[in-house]
């Protein structure tokens, strides 16, 4: 092989290394411009209402943001069956997964109505009929802020009246909001992460990726429930194909303050209320007949 062949060789190779790195510069430049798109799912259609399972409810619009950050956060508020007893008139605040939206409520609300609470269920800014930019992590701890705020301003219902449950990446989200709200009542986390790096570092096709440098949405939930006061309930499908079980069992052990963790045996990401059963609704029960404190006002008034 003559030397004008090799060198004919070698810049092949060196273009080919070019562009491989130039490649590889754009993904990673790209995921990490982009990676809201990957997290955030928003879908605009409501599926259904609360009437379609017989449940009154009133439509709430909170202005949230600033400049082209404003927008609106729609919620639905749904008083407690009056006939259903209930320890205390308990208020929860729902906040839904990265895939969802309020039309797949209504049989979530209708599990919290057959309780004796009242519930407040919000979509975040791009999610249902809530409007505003495309959400990140920064505006949907927004959102939930603005739904606490609603709720102690409008509502005037005490904070130790209101538990916050979080689905999903709803968990994470009402993890951040207990670091700021430290005397609610509790927080119930179901099927929830330790943090986004554990989950994206658990797919192995971005193992070859510069994770830490790419990912600017952390969602740091076990830093946070290391000294977070607020007494925590995990629940956890033992089936969950989505979230390992495993990060439920993380946050439980870093927990330092009042907690529980139940799993849900045969459950995956999607369906633990179902297959949980009476499990799931004695684990509900005990959890706000041990932390609800009495109502100070009344859970509807407006």
């Amino acid at each position: 092989m003559g030397d004008r062949t090799r060198l004919k060789i070698m810049v092949v190779l060196l273009t080919l290394l070019g562009l491989a790195a130039l490649a590889y510069t754009m993904v990673c430049l790209g995921l990490r411009r982009w990676q809201t798109r990957l997290i955030f799912v928003p879908d605009s259609h409501l599926q259904a209402l609360p009437t379609s399972l017989g449940l009154e409810y009133e439509e709430v619009d909170l202005a949230v943001g600033e400049g082209n950050a404003a927008g609106t956060v729609q919620g639905w508020w749904i008083p407690a069956d009056t006939n259903m007893p209930a320890p205390a008139d308990p208020v929860v605040l729902y906040l839904h997964g990265n895939g969802s939206n309020l039309g797949d409520l209504p049989a979530m609300a209708q599990r919290f109505h057959q309780l004796g609470w009242t519930s407040f269920l919000i979509d975040y800014r791009g999610y249902g009929r809530s409007q505003g930019p495309f959400p990140n992590e920064e505006r949907v701890y927004e959102d939930a802020e603005a739904a606490w705020i609603y709720l102690m301003q409008q509502r005037q219902i005490a904070p130790q009246q209101v538990m916050v449950y979080g689905h999903s990446l709803g968990g994470a989200i009402g993890i951040e909001l207990a670091t700021r709200h430290p005397t609610m009542a509790g927080l119930i986390v179901e099927g929830s992460f330790t943090s986004m790096y554990d989950v994206v570092t658990g797919v192995g096709q971005y193992r070859f990726l510069p994770i830490d440098w790419i990912l600017t949405q952390r969602f740091e939930s076990l830093e946070k429930v290391r000294s977070l006061p607020v007494p925590l309930l995990f629940l956890h499908g033992t089936e969950d194909d989505i979230i390992p079980p495993v990060m439920s069992q993380s946050l439980y052990d870093a927990a330092t303050g009042a907690k529980s963790l139940v799993w849900i045996t045969g459950a995956g990401h999607n369906n633990l209320p179902d297959v949980g059963g009476n499990l799931y609704v004695q684990a509900l029960q005990s959890f706000a007949t041990q932390h609800v404190s009495p109502a100070t006002t009344h859970a509807n008034k407006p």
